[in-house]
């Protein structure tokens, strides 16, 4: 049986690997070398400039506004989402009341339609929900200060995606409604397979639902939890949020940068003003800051696993 075995393997790795070598690999060395020249992304000629790039970069009052936004991003909408999709799922899935004649464990009425509702915005694109929610937050004729303005609250009609206050907050709930309900999805096929003589023995045991959550589901649920957190932080710095800041906000990126963010940034800086070289330095930035997001989440949840 071990004869070949090697051979065996490489042949099947060989294709994918190449594949990944050449699509994920090698694109992120050319913009590494690229970040070093003064290429303007339009002209095949192109000189070094070292560090020129990087030291521009550094002196760069927007970028550091884009870096700030892209770590509230990455830190603000894990949080949440992750949170809410928690509480969704266990409800679901394990909050219900008993029924007479029922498991002892059970979701609450209407689950399975719950469940539906909650992945809705999972099948409308990005650039669909964009749109729609920019149409509900205009201050003059949008769904939310027309609702405000029907129940009375005309003097509580904030310009929303005007305010450089409010702006980015406004868009980071368009990111959490947008995504919340894939991973309740997730967490409630996690939950789904956790034996429910576990949750019994602890309703013996006299344990409430907060601490059935943080005893059992919660721990048992963990591997699924850390990889939505590093998934959820990846799209947040990715093209979730260009996507939604391009398409929603003034500018984009306003108001006065008040939404820029770096993955923002870098596509201006080549598409709009030329600057392929500094749009690059920007991308390993922000290469370096989703490798650190993953490495610090995957280290401070490392547990010992739990079997059951």
């Amino acid at each position: 049986m071990q004869h070949g075995k090697y051979r065996f393997i490489v042949g099947f790795l060989a294709l994918p690997l190449g594949l990944y070598a050449l699509f994920v690999v090698w694109p992120f060395i050319q913009s590494i070398y690229y970040s070093f020249t003064d290429w303007t992304g339009l002209s095949p000629e192109f000189r070094m400039v070292g560090l020129d790039n990087y030291r521009r970069m550094l002196d760069d009052e927007i970028f550091w506004k884009s870096l700030q936004h892209s770590l509230m991003f990455a830190v603000v909408l894990p949080l949440v989402t992750i949170s809410l999709a928690l509480f969704f799922a266990f409800m679901i899935n394990v909050g219900g009341r008993r029924r007479k004649g029922g498991p002892a464990i059970s979701g609450v009425r209407g689950s399975s339609f719950y469940k539906i509702v909650y992945f809705f915005p999972q099948v409308l694109s990005i650039a669909i929900v964009a749109l729609l929610f920019a149409f509900a937050y205009n201050p003059d004729s949008g769904a939310i200060n027309s609702f405000l303005r029907g129940i009375g609250l005309d003097g509580l009609q904030p310009l929303w995606l005007g305010d450089p206050d409010l702006a980015l907050w406004c868009v980071m709930a368009v990111l959490v409604w947008s995504t919340v309900g894939f991973f309740v999805v997730l967490f409630s096929a996690g939950m789904a397979s956790i034996p429910a003589d576990l949750y019994e023995a602890a309703l013996l045991d006299g344990a409430g639902r907060a601490a059935t959550f943080f005893r059992i589901t919660l721990p048992l649920l963990w591997d699924t939890v850390q990889s939505g957190w590093v998934y959820m932080g990846i799209l947040a710095l990715g093209a979730e949020s260009f996507a939604v800041v391009q398409i929603m906000t003034t500018g984009p990126g306003g108001p006065d940068y008040s939404t820029t963010v770096m993955v923002l940034y870098v596509y201006q800086k080549a598409f709009r003003d030329g600057q392929a070289a500094y749009a690059t330095t920007i991308g390993v930035a922000l290469l370096i800051v989703t490798l650190a997001f993953a490495a610090v989440v995957m280290r401070l949840g490392r547990r010992e696993r739990l079997e059951y």
